[in-house]
């Protein structure tokens, strides 16, 4: 089961998407973890969620490891296809609860009250294919399932 959760190709193009994903979502997850780039951190992030989202404490719990669990994950190119499914959820949610009111666009002259969904979509897409298509090329997925993981599995069974 694991084998068939981290398989995944020696595709360059997987680690291009694979970058980009992780590092958007490592910083956002950063953020509302450990309070960089100007977030709230875990405990300003837990009560916005919590009090004025109305969010159940171990779902915004989940949505904040999947940001920055899930970011690093990428990053590094462990668990790519967990990593990404954790980060189409919250894109999915983040859709359906707040931006969809919104419409696509996002509130570039500021002539709205919220953001649209256009960002969440591509997420979704970069997320949907990691999730099909493994880690990619440089990832620690790689090198658990590439030719020479086999190989060593093979000589370790003769």
């Amino acid at each position: 089961m694991l084998r068939r959760i981290v398989h995944t190709s020696n595709d360059p193009t997987l680690l291009v998407l694979r970058l980009v994903l992780g590092s958007v979502f490592f910083a956002h997850g950063a953020q509302k973890m450990l309070g960089w780039f100007g977030g709230d951190g875990f405990t300003g992030t837990m009560g916005f969620f919590t009090q004025q989202m109305g969010i159940p404490a171990p779902l915004a719990v989940l949505a904040i490891a999947a940001e920055f669990f899930g970011g690093l994950g990428l990053l590094v190119g462990c668990l790519g296809r967990i990593a990404a499914l954790g980060i189409l959820s919250n894109m999915v949610v983040a859709v359906l609860m707040v931006h969809r009111q919104y419409g696509i666009f996002m509130n570039w002259a500021g002539n709205q009250q919220g953001e649209g969904y256009a960002y969440h979509l591509l997420a979704m897409a970069l997320g949907l294919a990691i999730l099909m298509n493994g880690s990619g090329a440089f990832s620690i997925d790689r090198l658990l399932t590439g030719p020479s993981a086999s190989a060593a599995v093979h000589v370790a069974t003769a």
